[in-house]
């Protein structure tokens, strides 16, 4: 199904407003369909100070849009030794906390492990794990999901070591990325460095102010509070624009890219250019695992194994629309408003990357926009 020129054109017009009216500093948008890409463009400058022009070519940390590619990796590890979703956490890592707990449950927030009551470092990933490990889990499987903000990081990335012998950012570069050519790094090199853009923080709005997500977030002691604190480390913005950060190799929140990388990752995650994903893991990728009120983002969530998908209504509607009006896309939002979306039904793929963040945890208006517009006369 191809997207006709208009709707291209009021994308187009929804990313230019957003420089005149909402505050855009820096952005790009990348739009692929059956294989090819329609739209790249990027635009406006990668520091508040107008040092470095953003183009197209410009990276920036996209938080938890990173999640989708390194669901992919492990899924990919996973078959490479003969395994697959179903199989058993502790077949592959035995001291994993959560007995008869399946890499699809762990993928899809269902393991009750997104806070950690044992110190630990993010940049110290044994520590992460040890304090895993030691973990009694905040829910019994099967009883809901939540998601896993930062957890979610060492569980994918201890996985991937036990079944390749190589960290996930690693494999993710070998496997997926270099293949495909992918300007996207979970572990970014020095040689990269200065292609990267500032971020800057977003302010509060009375919509975000009135969330009770927001309300829980800023509020010490919360579960979801603690959630968005375990592991320790990385909760200013300012530290994500340190090169620390950006070379650390975090898969929940670490990943460094440009929107048409991230774009094209999802062209190859929906079938539409041949990739080493194969049918099983774009399959896995694309089907819910579990639905229903997440326990720490208080709202309806659906996670695949890796993956958001919008929530559906008591009559079969979506609650959302954050990936378009088709029930098969799916992808994932990153903190302050990057987005990453692939849609199988119709092939086309959409990212969106900024530098001045917003405060909402799912993405706002001048991303919304402009997956309305991209699916407008679909």
């Amino acid at each position: 199904m191809a997207i006709s020129p208009s709707a291209l054109g009021k994308v187009l017009d929804v990313f230019e407003r957003n420089f005149r009216d909402r505050g855009e500093l820096g952005a790009s948008i990348s739009i692929w369909w059956d294989g090819s890409e329609l739209i790249s463009n990027g635009h406006g400058w990668c520091e508040r100070e107008q040092l470095r022009p953003w183009t197209t070519e410009t990276l920036a940390p996209v938080y938890s849009a990173t999640k989708v590619p390194a669901a992919a990796t492990l899924l990919l590890a996973l078959e490479s030794r003969g395994l697959a979703p179903e199989t058993l956490v502790r077949e592959v890592w035995p001291g994993f906390p959560v007995a008869g707990a399946k890499f699809s449950q762990l993928l899809s927030h269902q393991c009750g492990l997104p806070v950690l009551d044992q110190k630990a470092n993010i940049f110290e990933h044994a520590e992460v794990v040890a304090a895993i490990e030691a973990q009694v889990p905040a829910w019994d499987l099967g009883n809901g999901h939540g998601y896993h903000p930062r957890t979610y990081g060492a569980l994918t990335d201890e996985s991937v070591r036990r079944l390749t012998g190589h960290a996930l950012g690693s494999y993710w570069r070998a496997v997926i990325a270099d293949p495909l050519g992918l300007d996207f790094w979970i572990g970014l090199p020095e040689s990269r460095w200065p292609r990267v853009a500032r971020l800057y923080p977003g302010k509060a709005g009375k919509d975000d102010l009135a969330d009770a997500f927001y309300k829980q977030l800023t509020t010490s002691g919360t579960f979801t509070r603690r959630a968005f604190s375990s592991p320790r480390g990385l909760h200013a913005i300012h530290e994500m624009n340190d090169s620390r950060a950006w070379s650390a190799g975090l898969p929940a929140l670490g990943g460094v890219g440009t929107a048409s990388a991230i774009a094209k990752f999802y062209q190859a995650a929906i079938g539409s250019i041949a990739s080493p994903l194969s049918p099983a893991v774009r399959h896995a990728l694309a089907t819910p695992q579990s639905s229903g009120e997440d326990r720490v983002l208080l709202r309806p969530t659906v996670f695949t194994c890796g993956a958001q998908q919008d929530p559906l209504d008591a009559t079969g509607q979506k609650q959302r629309r954050i990936y378009g009006p088709s029930f098969s896309a799916f992808g994932h939002p990153g903190a302050g408003g990057s987005h990453g979306l692939g849609d199988p039904q119709t092939g086309i793929s959409f990212a969106y990357i900024m530098n001045q963040m917003d405060l909402s945890v799912m993405p706002g208006a001048k991303c919304l926009e402009m997956v309305d517009a991209l699916f407008s006369e679909i």
